[in-house]
């Protein structure tokens, strides 16, 4: 069966791709199989995540942008994140319905997920969907995460261009002074420069980039848009192709990406290491003894990490 869906996917199947997304996102031990089949016949595709609060028009803005790549013959994918009920698990996934011009073109694929309380913005499951398009032949794919607070900056653990957007009228002057959140952005994007003072976000932005440290070399663009009209963004995607260019030329786009796959590799142990402790048999024994105070925590840490390592499991 796997083999089968297998063939359909590299046929070009968006069926068998989103069937595979799926299984992914549900981590089951068959979604598991097929990620580790397929992450060989990747890395060929130049990830693009856009971020910014919610209401500065990251969806509008990705379906534009997304329609000027199929202008140039670019394949595109796009995981858009969308914010998870803490009650229900479910999510509303807006995002397919304001992108639903772009779901019948073949050179477009779309798939809304939701963050499955990951605090960072971009969720695992966000993660291995990106890298099941990137071996479905994608040349471009499209991250949008959920939002952007002070610590939701791990789309810059996936993508080679972060886009920050805001618009002007929601406190962004404050928001995008945020530690963590001017270091990720490649590119400034103000939309919807229609209303309010755009121009003086444009201000405040360049300014702030000015006082920053930043890649010797690039300087990243602010840029206004009208999303919805289109207006700007031809200007966004010229800003991606040259910061495309700027690390291929200058050598760090290899150097780059291979930081970001040291990242990754570490984290999945971290959440390995913590799922084997969660369900590991002398757990709750340990933490009896600590809630006693018959155990410190840093000894149990000890205890417990000592017990995982002598185990006979793999």
């Amino acid at each position: 069966m796997l083999e089968q869906l297998l063939r359909e996917f590299y046929q070009g199947s968006k069926l068998a791709a989103a069937r595979i997304i799926t299984m992914v996102e549900n981590d089951t031990p068959a979604g598991r199989e097929i990620l580790r089949k397929l992450y060989p016949k990747g890395g060929r595709a130049y990830i693009v995540g856009m971020t910014g609060p919610a209401g500065s028009g990251k969806s509008t803005l990705t379906n534009s942008l997304v329609k000027l790549m199929r202008q140039q013959n670019y394949r595109v994918g796009v995981v858009a994140v969308d914010p998870t009920s803490p009650f229900t698990g479910g999510a509303l996934l807006g995002d397919r319905v304001r992108m639903g011009d772009l779901a019948l073109d073949p050179g477009v694929f779309i798939r809304s997920m939701g963050t499955r309380g990951d605090l960072g913005g971009l969720s695992w499951a966000a993660r291995d969907a990106l890298t099941v398009l990137d071996a479905f032949g994608c040349d471009y794919l499209i991250a949008e995460t959920v939002g952007t607070g002070q610590s939701q900056v791990d789309v810059a653990t996936v993508a080679d261009t972060v886009i920050m957007v805001t618009v002007p009228g929601l406190g962004d002057d404050i928001q995008a002074a945020k530690a963590g959140i001017m270091e990720i952005g490649n590119i400034f994007v103000v939309n919807k420069a229609d209303r309010g003072d755009a121009d003086q976000v444009v201000r405040f932005l360049q300014a702030t980039l000015e006082l920053g440290s930043r890649d010797a070399g690039w300087q990243p663009p602010v840029i206004k848009t009208i999303a919805w009209q289109g207006t700007g963004v031809e200007e966004v995607l010229k800003a991606i192709l040259a910061h495309r260019r700027f690390l291929e030329q200058a050598g760090l786009l290899a150097g780059l990406r291979q930081a970001r796959m040291k990242e990754e590799v570490m984290r999945r142990v971290e959440r390995m290491i913590l799922d084997r402790l969660n369900n590991g048999i002398q757990t709750g024994a340990v933490l009896s003894r600590v809630y006693a105070r018959e155990l410190d925590p840093w000894t149990a840490a000890e205890k417990m990490l000592q017990s995982m390592l002598c185990s006979k499991q793999e």
